[in-house]
Order: structure tokens, then sequence, then C-alpha cells
């Protein structure tokens, strides 16, 4: 474990680095919605990737989190950076309480996907006709820029606070690799039915993997608000997020540490490339970009660190045979 946190610390360096030297806004905005859709994946992974547990609806984690935020607020008057573990606390909450509506009477694959989607549409619906939430107007947060309110004067602020979560979800991630929670988590993954029979208990163990997840979902729920200053349901429990998060995962290599940053950088520069060579053609960026994600998910059934792997595996063994 420790090669892995000296790369997470060195990882951080290195981006706390290119926020602090570079000028320009567009590297700015790349760096910190990169780093926002690998928080997405990571959340995604630490259930999807670890737990085996595949959810079509973490926007519901997501659009907690950022409600909490906004309603904190605007509602209760408290400052964002004590609403912020408040907003977490409730994400993870609702995770406990969808993993024990589900796992509970052995909810899982394809099952457990379509319920969360279904959870997170019910969310949605309901946040739609909530005078609390906004309804379909949504809810706006004011501006009052000040690094006390959560409202930085420019980007880097925003990407040290988000490279903290991305950090933070890394280590968590690292220590799943190593830890004995880590290994039952995986093992309900690879076998519910074995895992049990050797003393572990998966409804414990899956509840323990959803919470986590959840929390950081919600984080970065709670993160999007203090950008945008701007909530609404579509937005928060819509299938935008839920998709961005598990692509991410998925493309850049699923129970792997470092596959749903890999992931989220590789998309979020792709759909740059695409939107910026074929803007002026409505629709065709959308095109060119879904067309290579089908191409990355047919031929990198492992996503890009599965791919780095087996060529570093291959290398290994050219070197063998010649020796």
């Amino acid at each position: 474990m420790g090669r892995d946190l000296f790369a997470i610390a060195l990882f951080g360096v290195a981006l706390a680095a290119v926020a602090s030297l570079t000028q320009s806004g567009v590297t700015l905005t790349f760096v910190m919605m990169s780093l926002y859709a690998a928080l997405l994946s990571q959340a995604w992974n630490i259930l999807g990737g670890y737990g085996g547990q595949l959810s079509f609806g973490h926007a519901l984690f997501f659009g907690v989190g950022a409600y909490a935020q906004a309603l904190g607020q605007l509602n209760l008057g408290l400052n964002p950076w004590l609403v912020l573990p408040l907003g977490i606390a409730l994400g993870a909450l609702a995770g406990l309480a969808v993993g024990g509506l589900t796992f509970r009477y052995g909810l899982k694959g394809s099952y457990f996907a379509l319920v969360t989607l279904a959870f997170a549409e019910v969310f949605r619906i309901l946040a739609l006709s909530a005078s609390f939430t906004g309804g379909g107007v949504g809810l706006m947060v004011p501006l009052q820029e000040g690094a006390a309110n959560m409202q930085f004067g420019s980007r880097r602020g925003y990407i040290y606070l988000l490279l903290a979560f991305v950090l933070l979800a890394l280590a968590v991630t690292a220590w799943l690799r190593h830890s004995r929670f880590g290994a039952y988590l995986q093992a309900v993954r690879d076998n519910e039915d074995a895992a049990r029979a050797i003393g572990v208990n998966p409804l414990r163990v899956k509840l323990g993997g959803i919470a986590l997840s959840a929390a950081f979902m919600s984080a970065a729920g709670a993160f999007y608000v203090q950008v945008f200053q701007y909530i609404d349901p579509g937005i928060a429990f819509g299938p935008a997020v839920s998709v961005e998060a598990l692509v991410g995962a998925i493309v850049g290599g699923l129970g792997t540490l470092w596959g749903p940053v890999l992931g989220a950088v590789a998309l979020h520069a792709l759909s740059d490339v695409t939107r910026n060579l074929f803007g002026e053609l409505p629709g065709i960026s959308m095109v060119i970009y879904g067309t290579i994600l089908i191409v990355i998910v047919m031929f990198l059934p492992r996503g890009i660190t599965g791919c780095g792997q087996s060529l570093g595996r291959l290398v290994g063994v050219k070197e063998r045979a010649r020796a």
C-alpha cells in the first residue's frame, strides 16, 4: 500500500503544481472538469468495480449531495464548509437506505442496476414536485465570492478542493486493494456464496461499499453546486451523471486504482477534441465521440489500464524468450 500512497501523493503534487503555474483558463478548466469526472468515476468504481454491483442510478447520491449543499445555504443559512460534510453524510445514509432495500432481498446484476435507476427517477420526480427544491426551476446559490464561502475567484481554488476529494477517493481505493474489508468486498463480487461459506457477511460488506461510493458521489454533487451555483432535478437526478460516472470507470478499467482517473481524463479530452474540431456540424461531435467510445469498449474490454497491463506482460514474455 505504501507504493500506492506514494504514487497518489506524487499525482497530487504534480497536479497542484500544474494548477499553480499555468495561466491558461482553458487548461485550468480542463483540469478541473477532468478531476470532477475522475471523482464521479472513482466513486462508481468503489461499488461497481470492487463490489461488482453495477449501478445505473448513482445520480441519486449526486443529487442528494447537491441539494443538501444548496438547501443548507439557502434555507438554513449555514456556511458551505459546514454544509459539505452534512451533505456527504446524507449521501452515505441514502446509500445505506438503497442498499438495505435492495441487498437485503438479494437483488444484484441487472435487477440491482434497474432498481437504482428507478430510485434516481423517483427522486427526480419528487424534486420536480416539491416546492422547497424549486421544482423544475431549480435552486440558485447566491454569489458570495471568497474562500470562506467556498466560492473562489479562479478555477485554482476549485481545483485544489476537488483534488483533495480525488486524492481521498484514491486513498480509499488503495485501502480497498490491501485491507481485509476490501478483500471481503472483492470476494463477494467474485462469488457471493463462496464468500458466505468462509464467514463473510455479504449484506454488511455491500452496505459498506455502497455507503463509501455514495459519500464520494455526494461530494461531487456538492462541488457542482459551488462551482455552477445552480441545480435542478434534471441535473441532479438525471441519467447524464450516472452515465458519466460508469463510462469513465469502464473505459479506464473496473476494479483498478488508476483506471477511473485515466478513463475520465481520456473521455474528457476526447469530448473536447471532437467538439472543437466538428463543432460547426450539429451533432457530429457526439456521433464521433460515441463511435470511438463503442470501439474502446469492444476492443478494450478491460479498459485502458487492462490494455497497459497486457502490453507489459507481453513485453516481459518477449524479454524472457530472448534471454
